[in-house]
């Protein structure tokens, strides 16, 4: 497609979500520089399709409270639904989410359909003070945790494009959250919640479709949803607040025909055909991972201890959009979706079991953007070298010598630290200190990302990359410094070779992070001062902390591979984002299921030491809580041993993966454990 009517839908694509669709092809089977089969001259847009979309919202919330048990005037009152977007927070009244629909075209080419929508927001929330003399002063607020749509489309369909309209049924599940701040019946600081309340209304709007393939469609939507007025009562504070609820959306979206009378089954057995131009690219993917401890020794346990016999479960699905710019130059936007919390809230183990788990969890799904980053390839001579397509990477080729320059948010262990053999919590191995080297404290927020740039030269076997990124505004938290006055850098220098034949590679990473940081001993002489417990955000200076890493993989046969990594860093200082380890071991190997008649199955056996400084140790012995450990005492502290094991088979064009990890001393405390945690991952690429 060119000319005109390419540039008009252009903008749509480029911002559009994939979502998860209900089958795809993996990256492996996309191809290379293929362009996208030809549209018949007399489109059909009958058939069902699945998709996604992202968009950003606004709304209101017209309130009136009154008190219960008394005669008061009611109180009136208004919210302001709408976020403005923070790059640093990540927040902003934005969604993301999936449909599913079927339309009808008649001769006349006038189409008659039906879809249903669930959307899932990130920051749809407002809160107001309200006071009276009976109940006091209190904070009232309102969040949308999610809401959906069951629509009927009337449109007309001229070639290539859809003109619609469309309305029907709408339902949201709201938070509504009131805190007593004075006066009044409540208690002060007194909080109640009234989780996943329903509400249901009506929704109108209309949009524009574009058929990008015979099986890809693109568009952009506008949707006013009134969802009517709902009553909740707070009976602790003796207030009820009535209030309606109205929502305005524009959102872009990507679809998929799963055929065109009846569903094809090829969909669920194959997987979708592939989208990529010359100059636009969309995959995505969906994990589901549920983790089980069973009983362990545990004979007490702190605010950062892990729990024994206990469940949890993560999803997540995450689009990669890209766009290429100009010769060499890719931007990519990655929207995904989160739910769930890891084992303790991702506490109690400093080797953390489940990569899938982050620092902040959530009962409901939310949206946020991970990634969005410029990348320019320059190339500098050498062999040509062939890109398979695949999540934030174009098909095509570069040469072996070329700089590579990146910039904007992303993950700094996209770059730096990367094993094929162990460094996707999605296709390999789970342990936090298996997939990233433990010691690597790199920068990144609470979901392990932040703004960056780098600069990559690969020049013949070798390879120099150099970094610098932003640090959280403090230690382990979900905000980013939004003045770039803490930061870290890194520098990595690669080898690759043959040994025997089979590729292989090694790889130092050093990093040095300037920032607000404690000092173990600093809070040790003031626990002791003060008779509390050793709090290290009480001592925090401007400080500086590095460390240093190797990374080895090696390819024993087109079936076998090992892997090692080491690291070191200053156990003096407090880490500032990742986790608590000051050295680390680990070896391990992968084995491919050919030799016993299964090709497409995967092993994984490794292995990892952890341990921190002796001054690390009294720290957590007075108390003293880590990033993810702290028993509230540690009068025995021994090294963190962890084995972890997996077997992965393919199931249609979803991956399972069975995993068992052993822990030894969690937390590096002998008192407690050993630990055994099996998981069940499904994994799909989109």
């Amino acid at each position: 497609m060119s000319g005109p009517a390419s540039r008009l839908w252009r903008p749509f694509i480029v911002v559009a979500w994939l979502g998860a669709l209900a089958g795809s092809a993996t990256a492996a089977d996309l191809p290379v520089k293929a362009p996208p089969p030809a549209l018949a001259a007399t489109y059909d847009w009958s058939g069902f399709y699945v998709g996604g979309h992202i968009g950003y919202s606004t709304g209101s919330s017209n309130f009136t409270a009154t008190p219960t048990g008394a005669i008061e005037p009611p109180l009136n009152g208004r919210l302001d639904l709408f976020t403005g977007f923070d790059a640093f927070k990540g927040t902003g009244s934005f969604v993301e989410g999936f449909q599913a629909g079927y339309n009808y075209m008649l001769p006349s080419r006038w189409l008659f359909g039906v879809e249903a929508d669930v959307s899932f927001p990130n920051t749809i929330t407002d809160t107001a003070i309200v006071s009276s003399l009976v109940t006091g002063v209190a904070n009232y607020s309102e969040r949308v945790e999610f809401s959906g749509t069951v629509r009927g489309r009337i449109g007309y369909a001229p070639g290539h494009w859809l003109f619609y309209g469309t309305g029907g049924f709408a339902w949201s599940y709201d938070q509504f959250t009131r805190t007593q701040i004075a006066g009044g019946i409540a208690g002060q600081g007194q909080v109640e919640n009234q989780f996943l309340v329903p509400r249901v209304g009506g929704v109108v709007g209309a949009g524009v479709e574009y058929a990008l393939t015979p099986s890809w469609l693109a568009r952009l939507e506008y949707l006013y949803a009134d969802y009517g007025a709902r009553s909740v009562t707070f009976p602790l504070g003796a207030q009820s607040f009535r209030s309606d609820l109205a929502v305005q959306t524009v959102r872009l979206g990507l679809d998929y025909r799963l055929g065109q009378n009846s569903i094809d089954p090829d969909a669920f057995r194959k997987g979708a055909a592939a989208l990529e131009t010359d100059w636009f690219a969309a995959h995505a993917q969906t994990t589901l991972l549920e983790q089980y401890v069973f009983p362990f020794r545990n004979p007490y346990q702190g605010q950062n201890s892990l729990t024994p016999n206990q469940g949890r479960e993560t999803w997540d699905a995450t689009a990669y959009l890209g766009v290429r710019l100009w010769q060499g130059a890719e931007a990519w936007i990655n929207p995904e979706i989160d739910q769930g919390f890891g084992l303790n809230g991702t506490l109690g183990v400093a080797g953390f079991t489940s990569g899938e788990a982050y620092k902040i969890g959530a009962s409901v799904p939310y949206a946020r953007i991970p990634r969005v980053f410029i990348r320019q390839t320059i190339d500098l001579g050498g062999d040509k070298v062939t890109v398979d397509a695949g999540p934030n990477q174009f098909s095509g080729s570069q040469t072996a010598n070329r700089l590579v320059l990146t910039v904007g948010k992303f993950g700094v262990t996209d770059i730096f630290d990367v094993n094929k053999y162990a460094h996707d919590s999605r296709n390999d191995f789970m342990n936090w200190a298996l997939i990233d080297t433990g010691t690597f404290d790199y920068a990144a927020d609470a979901w392990g990302y932040t703004y960056g740039a780098t600069a990559e030269w690969y020049q013949g076997d070798w390879t120099l990359r150099g970094g610098l990124f932003d640090l959280s505004i403090v230690p382990n938290s979900s905000e980013l410094d939004p003045h770039f006055g803490q930061f870290q850098w890194i520098g990595e220098i690669e080898r690759r070779y043959q040994f025997w034949d089979q590729p292989g590679k090694i790889a130092v990473t050093g990093f040095l992070t300037r920032g607000r940081m404690g000092s173990f001993q600093d809070a040790i002489d003031l626990a002791v001062m003060t008779g509390g417990p050793a709090d290290i955000a009480a001592v925090r200076h401007y400080n500086s902390r590095g460390g240093i890493s190797a990374n080895l993989e090696q390819q024993i046969n087109d079936q076998i591979g090992v892997f090692a990594r080491a690291g070191f860093a200053n156990g003096g200082i407090e880490p500032y984002e990742f986790t608590d380890i000051d050295r680390t071991a680990v070896a391990g190997m992968v084995f491919k299921g050919k030799s016993w008649g299964r090709p497409g199955d995967t092993v994984g056996v490794a292995t990892v030491i952890n341990g921190i400084s002796a001054v690390h140790q009294q720290f957590l012995n007075a108390g003293g809580l880590g990033i993810l450990v702290g028993d509230g005492m540690l009068p025995h502290p021994g090294l963190e041993h962890i084995v972890e094991a997996y077997y992965q088979l393919p199931i249609s064009f979803f991956k399972l993966t069975l995993d068992y990890q052993l822990v030894v001393n969690p937390g590096y405390n002998t008192d407690r454990g050993p630990a055994s945690v099996v998981s069940a991952r499904l994994h799909g690429d989109f």
